[in-house]
């Protein structure tokens, strides 16, 4: 398993740089555009760390992408079925978040489904969308999950399904002493 992941984070750290340079920007300047350190690039570029998950939240916002979009770059062809077995999953042990994506991974695809995972007391803060706009579906499969878009705070529980255009920060917190599960269908608009 950890052969996998660090095949992984070669890959991606691989792809940020592709990206950086594609833009013809230094370090400090995707630093300054992400506010993710200079060093905290330069270290993910080589692979010596998988950067958090709102570290590559805030690179996404820089490359006009979605997560899953640029996960999906560094993975295989797509194919139409996806075993639950062979889904991807990455994970962010800074906060206790796992992500699964639980669709055929295809960077052309305007909607995707996402299967997170929070462990107890973790809390996640995005500072801003990927892509400006982009509506997401979150519905919890178990545990509790307390959701903030913008300023409003939505507390959810087994069953509960959000609806939500996101423009502004997010933030997302297991509510509960149990882990959290939940289904996000994420659309670009």
């Amino acid at each position: 398993m950890r052969r996998d992941e660090e095949a992984l984070d070669t890959r991606l750290g691989a792809r940020l740089a592709e990206l950086r340079a594609r833009h013809g920007w230094s370090l400090g300047e995707l630093a300054e555009r992400s506010g993710v350190s200079r060093s905290t690039l330069s270290r993910a570029e080589r692979a010596e760390i998988s950067p958090t998950a709102a570290q590559l939240n805030r690179l996404c916002q820089v490359y006009g992408r979605t997560m899953s979009q640029l996960l999906s770059e560094i993975e295989a062809a797509p194919a139409p079925l996806v075993r639950a077995a062979d889904q991807p999953t990455w994970q962010d042990p800074g906060s206790g978040f796992v992500r699964r994506s639980v669709s055929p991974p295809h960077a052309g695809l305007r909607g995707e489904l996402v299967e997170g995972r929070l462990a107890p007391g973790a809390d996640i803060a995005y500072d801003r969308p990927p892509v400006a706009g982009l509506e997401q579906h979150l519905w919890v499969l178990d545990g509790a999950l307390e959701v903030t878009d913008a300023d409003q705070v939505h507390h959810l529980d087994t069953g509960d399904c959000l609806r939500m255009r996101v423009f502004g920060p997010t933030r997302f917190r297991c509510a509960g002493p149990v882990e959290t599960r939940y289904v996000l269908a994420v659309v670009r608009p």
